[in-house]
């Protein structure tokens, strides 16, 4: 297990912990606020006693303690109907959630010990997926073309194992599952041996192994026998790696865009320390907000693409945030999702249809979670990437990059953190047209496309700034801390290889860099980069340049 795993599943269990020692804490207030309201009955404190019930069932799910969340959600209904009702509990009604409040306090003094076990159990095997990503194993018995292969996969941020020997494969795939595989389909004893191991292995797995089949053969019948193997792809010799680079992006989507920004709102801070971290180990950037008057100034600041909000907020619901959302300038298409423990499906339904785009009920899978926050991030992108992004890959366009650019300048500025801009641009790229074609120039600017995106942080920011030049800002870095980072992505490139009617070959890039020290604007650190660019190239290019004003 990696240390980020080790690190999460840690966190989850100190949340379990934390919030199971609390409970006693969360019960007594309820009973106090309940007594209060013998008292003097007032519908704003029914609300909050309503609401903590609603937390404690919520919460109590999350981490698999269904005894003590069937208790929490008959008391969170119970109130809820009183709520609804909009008058004082009868008798009965009232004798209904005292002896509820009774009974979920019983059961939180003499069943607590046991609570953590239960939690740690319920994500073993979530964590054991979560370890296998971006795993990729080569299996071809010639070891010279093997090793090749494994280089060129490596250098776009792949953890790559070679096997030489089928009987080594079989056990490895069983300890790793999760592993992408790049399987030759002749080996020299026999020609389709690739093919026969996996449609044996597939036969023994519990879910399908991912493989893309090599051969030199590309006839239709061993294709056809490849995709009853299990084969996701079918690349002929030589290969050429940038489009095999594509196939396994197209597998490892994390790797390959910019991580998702997501915020939640929840005043459960167990429950929101919970789903960030769920979110922030699949490699989204979360923001988290408990306290109303803070949600305001993080909205604007976060520009997130897609909200988590509970639906039963202190001081307003999530369906009155919803639509304060939708008015402010920028926010009215972001994604809005509702999270809660409310199973209600006429709530479900009035929220959704009141400024709110799909409704997560607790607890939800981590799974789940990961899946659904994705799938809705990858369609507000698409639709939005009709107009910022550049059609051939997939980064920013130069209006968009521009306005990033704006952007992040004003946040470094406010917040007094460096920040760089590196242009890069590929040496002699009309040579490479000339000689090997546009479409063979085309796949060089997407390899670079991708290689910038994978060796840089999720905080930088990457576009096409026109042909073949890139922009890249990179966020709380000055120049020579830039320079040290693209110079290392610039050796990568250098060393990738290039295929066009099967004749291989290399190419490099020059980069200028200036940074908002220097040059505190768009206009003025574009065109010292610019410059920078230009003495990189006189200097004999496949280097790194940094202006610095003086």
């Amino acid at each position: 297990m990696n240390n980020s795993v080790a690190d999460f599943q840690e966190t989850m269990q100190h949340l379990a912990d934390t919030f199971i020692k609390g409970l006693p804490g969360k019960i007594e207030d309820l009973e106090t606020l309940w007594q209060q309201l013998q008292n003097e009955w007032h519908a704003d404190k029914l609300q909050i006693v309503h609401r903590k019930a609603h937390e404690l069932a919520g919460t109590s799910k999350t981490f698999g303690l269904s005894e003590l969340s069937g208790l929490a959600d008959s008391l969170e209904q119970t109130l809820k109907a009183a709520l609804q009702n909009e008058a004082q509990l009868d008798e009965q009604q009232r004798a209904e959630i005292f002896a509820l409040l009774r009974e979920v306090g019983r059961l939180v003094v003499n069943q607590a010990s046991d609570f953590p076990r239960t939690f740690a159990k319920q994500f073993n095997d979530y964590l054991v997926d979560m370890d296998e990503v971006s795993h990729v194993f080569v299996v071809d018995d010639d070891q010279e073309a093997a090793q090749e292969l494994a280089l060129q996969v490596s250098y776009y941020g792949y953890e790559v194992e070679v096997f030489g020997r089928l009987e080594d494969f079989r056990e490895a795939i069983k300890r790793t599952p999760g592993a992408i595989v790049l399987m030759n389909v002749e080996f020299s004893d026999d020609a389709m041996a690739g093919i026969r191991t996996m449609k044996e292995i597939q036969q023994e797995m519990e879910e399908p192994v991912l493989v893309v089949f090599l051969s030199s053969n590309d006839d239709f019948a061993a294709r056809l026998e490849a995709v009853r193997a299990g084969g996701i792809a079918y690349l002929t010799k030589p290969i050429n790696s940038s489009e095999l680079i594509e196939q396994l992006d197209s597998f490892s989507v994390p790797q390959t865009q910019e991580p998702f920004r997501v915020l939640i709102v929840d005043d459960c801070a167990t429950d929101l320390a919970f789903h960030a971290a769920v979110l922030e180990q699949s490699g989204m950037i979360v923001r988290t907000v408990e306290k109303m008057n803070t949600v305001m100034r993080t909205l604007l600041e976060f520009n997130p693409d897609v909200i988590l909000i509970d639906v039963y907020l202190p001081e307003c619901s999530g369906i009155e945030l919803a639509k304060v959302i939708r008015q402010l300038d920028g926010l009215f298409n972001v994604t809005v999702v509702y999270l809660s423990s409310e199973n209600d499906f006429n709530t479900q339904q009035e929220a959704m249809l009141l400024a709110g785009d799909d409704f997560l009920a607790k607890p939800i899978d981590p799974k789940r979670l990961v899946s659904a926050v994705t799938r809705r991030v990858q369609r507000a992108r698409q639709l939005r990437g009709l107009m910022v992004r550049d059609g051939l890959t997939g980064l920013f366009n130069y209006t968009a990059i521009r306005e990033q650019l704006g952007r992040e300048i004003v946040r470094s500025n406010r917040l007094k953190t460096p920040l760089s801009l590196a242009m890069v641009d590929v040496d002699f790229f009309k040579k490479v047209n000339d000689n090997y074609g546009n479409a063979a120039g085309d796949r060089v600017l997407k390899s670079l496309a991708r290689l910038l995106k994978q060796r840089l942080r999720g905080t930088d920011i990457v576009g096409r700034y026109g042909g073949e030049e890139f922009a890249v800002i990179m966020t709380d870095t000055n120049a020579p801390e830039a320079a040290k980072v693209i110079d290392e992505i610039r050796k990568v490139f250098s060393r990738l290889l290039h295929m066009s009617d099967n004749k291989e070959f290399k190419v490099t890039f020059s980069c200028g860099i200036a940074d908002i020290k220097h040059f505190p604007d768009v206009k003025s650190v574009s065109e010292a980069a610019d410059k920078a660019l230009y003495q990189a190239k006189k200097k004999g290019r496949n280097q790194v340049v940094i202006t610095s004003g003086d």
